[in-house]
């Protein structure tokens, strides 16, 4: 049997990461737009297109799954109802990634996610 892959942690925990993921992502869809570095927004993209792919099946199921993963009804309320109908007709290719100049601090690649 084969050892599971692990990807990037950002250096935390698994359930830091966990955390973090669901912060970014519900940022994201609260703000329609969030700027990041470009590693955290190239682990944000499929994560946050996984609960826009659930919130457009919609149901009470997935409902609970996606308030599961982000923790907050307000903003899977407006995935439901605001984000999810935009791409009906559209088979995954959610969110953009549009990179930036270097974080003027630490020259860290900076990038801004946004939905298409």
């Amino acid at each position: 049997m084969p050892a599971p892959k692990k990807g990037p942690r950002f250096g935390g925990s698994p359930s830091h990461h966990r955390l973090m993921m669901a912060n970014m992502a519900a940022h994201l869809f609260a703000s329609e737009a969030i700027v990041t570095t470009v590693a955290k927004a190239k682990v944000l993209r499929p994560y946050a297109e996984r609960l826009i792919t659930k919130a457009k099946k919609g149901g009470v199921h997935q409902q609970r799954q996606v308030v599961a993963r982000i923790h907050d009804k307000d903003v899977a309320h407006k995935l439901f109802v605001d984000i999810a109908p935009r791409y009906a007709d559209r088979n995954g290719g959610y969110l953009r990634i549009l990179k930036l100049g270097p974080r003027p601090g630490d020259n860290a690649p900076m990038a801004r996610i946004e939905l298409v």
